[in-house]
């Protein structure tokens, strides 16, 4: 029989194997990683392991989570062969963080159940389990009702306390060595990240998503340098007034204009104040012209897209995981501006992020409002507009063009020179296809939403355009 305590205890054990990177070589550790995925494939059913089987693994007839699992330590070996403190620090969160937060949550759950079981026992389960069920949904997190606010602070305390051990441990292994500010506060940045990406509603494994969400932060900290802060520092701080100001304005007339919820204004007021006081003014006006677009465009043809069922939610109001799904990657890129030695490379990225944001929410719109003909970019077939991943040529063009329009704004606010342009371009159509390609095939399933489809949109803009630039 699957015993769910047993695999998640199997889960955090195996994090103990990452302190033989302390006397490795990458090549050596990615050796290892590769025979432990060799052997969750073919030895593990054959000696007890089919007990970590999940009912769904028995039916697909593979334990995907176990392979998943040496399969990411194997690709942060290959990512970081220079900096086995990251891998070290993100195997902790996986192992420890995600791995306590189911127990935790299990715990709380075993918990709120016993008055249930007792009142049952003694007749008077109705109003007992009743009142077990309200406490249980107060103690759920308001975006996912299947996540405990005690399970993601098990996770947060737990991974953070693993992580920083053990990227404390492989520390002396790493030459140059990391400063030790890093070592301990960089993990705990990556288990917080991991956590809150841990808990969104989607069939993503999270041995994917846990430790993906863990390297970019533990990736961005090793960047950050305390003399290009101390550089930029003073123009922080002198913007900050501003950006909070501005953006606590522009929050509320999105909120009274219908554009956005409450939690997309506080969302995209935090978000604003980052890319303000990180890239400036000019950052500022070219993610407001982007929003602006994608309200625009959102309201065109409104008429078809509520008769054909695709118009968008809350009547076009846009919620905290939009604001954080467009705009993530250019905060981030706007952190990295004045933390970082590479100011203009952040620029560029956080322009190509938000052109990649801004003009697939045009193509989006303007292929739902007005396209005559979509079909999907993995088989070209002809599909219902509004199919995941579904695009036509009216949007495409309309697209197009929003991303040249948003990269030569990045250009006259002097955020980027006229040489990255195309590279802009390129990334942001780029970012389009994959998003289209893995929507095509992930959203349907649940495996992906829409707004983790948005994120990795921005981060592969973001990414080619650094490549080609």
């Amino acid at each position: 029989m699957h015993s769910e305590r047993a695999r998640q205890w199997v889960h955090i054990g195996s994090g103990a194997f990452a302190l033989l990177l302390r006397a490795l070589t990458w090549w050596q550790a990615a050796a290892l990683a590769a025979f432990a995925l060799a052997f969750n494939v073919v030895a593990l059913p054959r000696v007890g392991g089919r007990r970590l089987y999940r009912p769904v693994d028995e039916a697909r007839g593979f334990p995907l989570g176990i392979l998943l699992y040496p399969l990411a330590v194997l690709l942060l070996i290959l990512i970081f062969p220079s900096r086995l403190d990251i891998v070290a620090a993100a195997w902790g969160v996986l192992a420890f963080g995600d791995g306590a937060a189911t127990l935790v949550g299990q715990a709380i759950t075993t918990i709120n159940a016993a008055p249930a079981q007792y009142a049952e026992e003694s007749g008077s389960a109705s109003s007992e389990s009743s009142a077990v069920s309200a406490f249980s949904r107060r103690r759920s997190l308001p975006w996912n009702a299947e996540k405990t606010v005690a399970g993601t602070a098990g996770f947060i305390v737990f991974g953070g306390l693993g992580a920083i051990a053990l990227a404390w441990w492989v520390r002396p292994h790493v030459v140059p060595m990391p400063p030790l500010a890093f070592t301990i506060v960089a993990p705990l940045a990556a288990a917080i990240a991991a956590a809150f990406v841990e808990t969104i509603p989607v069939r993503l494994d999270d041995n994917v998503s846990v430790p993906a969400a863990a390297a970019v932060v533990l990736w961005l900290a090793s960047l950050m340098d305390a003399t290009a802060w101390q550089a930029a520092r003073g123009a922080v701080v002198a913007a900050l007034g501003w950006a909070v100001g501005l953006n606590a304005m522009t929050a509320w007339a999105g909120y009274r204009a219908k554009t956005v919820s409450v939690s997309g204004a506080i969302a995209g007021a935090l978000v604003g104040i980052v890319i303000y006081a990180g890239g400036g003014a000019g950052a500022w006006l070219l993610l407001f012209l982007t929003f602006l677009a994608a309200s625009i465009t959102s309201r065109l043809g409104l008429k078809r897209k509520v008769l054909l069922g695709i118009a968008e939610e809350r009547g076009g109001r846009r919620g905290a995981g939009n604001a954080i799904a467009n705009c993530g990657v250019a905060a981030l890129a706007a952190i990295a501006a004045v933390t970082t030695p590479h100011a203009r490379a952040a620029m560029i990225a956080l322009v190509a992020a938000l052109a990649a944001g801004g003009s697939d929410t045009v193509a989006s719109e303007i292929g739902k409002a007005w396209g005559r003909s979509t079909f999907l970019v993995t088989t070209f077939g002809r599909v219902r507009p509004g199919t995941p991943g579904a695009m036509s040529l009216e949007g495409t063009l309309a697209g197009l063009a929003a991303a040249f329009v948003l990269a030569d704004i990045g250009t006259m606010t002097g955020l980027i020179g006229y040489e990255p342009i195309l590279a802009v371009v390129v990334g942001a159509t780029a970012g389009a296809l994959v998003e289209s390609a893995l929507a095509a095939t992930f959203e349907g399933p649940g495996i992906l939403n829409n707004d983790m489809l948005n994120f990795i949109n921005t981060a592969v803009a973001a990414a080619v355009a650094l490549a080609i630039a």
